[in-house]
């Protein structure tokens, strides 16, 4: 039961993540793609979370944006890519857009990775 819970909490957690995207985006239906590094916050929402993500390629005032989303916080920009130590996997979002996460239920997070359109890759 405390599986399905976990797993309901992060689907509720990316699936209003991805509304909370909605306005700012390029006509995909999730995050933008903008500038060439990285953007490490904390993800977080009324419904679920926190959960330590890292999201490119942005740029410095998108990822200001993203760390004043929701509850969103602690956003750091960063050149390059994010890293993949520690990563549980990532969401591969239409438009070319990578979310990275270091915490939470893989499955549960593949769940909310659809409704963000995207394709979930677990860590290797």
């Amino acid at each position: 039961m405390k599986k399905l819970m976990m797993a309901l909490s992060a689907t509720a957690l990316l699936a209003f993540a991805g509304n909370a995207f909605a306005g700012a985006h390029d006509g995909g239906g999730g995050p933008k793609a903008t500038g060439d590094g990285h953007c490490n916050y904390t993800q977080e929402n009324m419904f679920a979370g926190p959960f330590k993500v890292c999201q490119m390629p942005t740029d410095a005032a998108y990822c200001d944006e993203l760390g004043n989303t929701d509850d969103n916080a602690e956003a750091m920009q960063g050149d390059g890519a994010c890293g993949n130590d520690g990563a549980v996997g990532y969401c591969d979002i239409e438009g070319g857009v990578k979310l990275y996460y270091y915490e939470g239920d893989p499955g549960g997070l593949e769940i909310g990775c659809g409704f963000m359109n995207g394709e979930w890759v677990n860590a290797e």
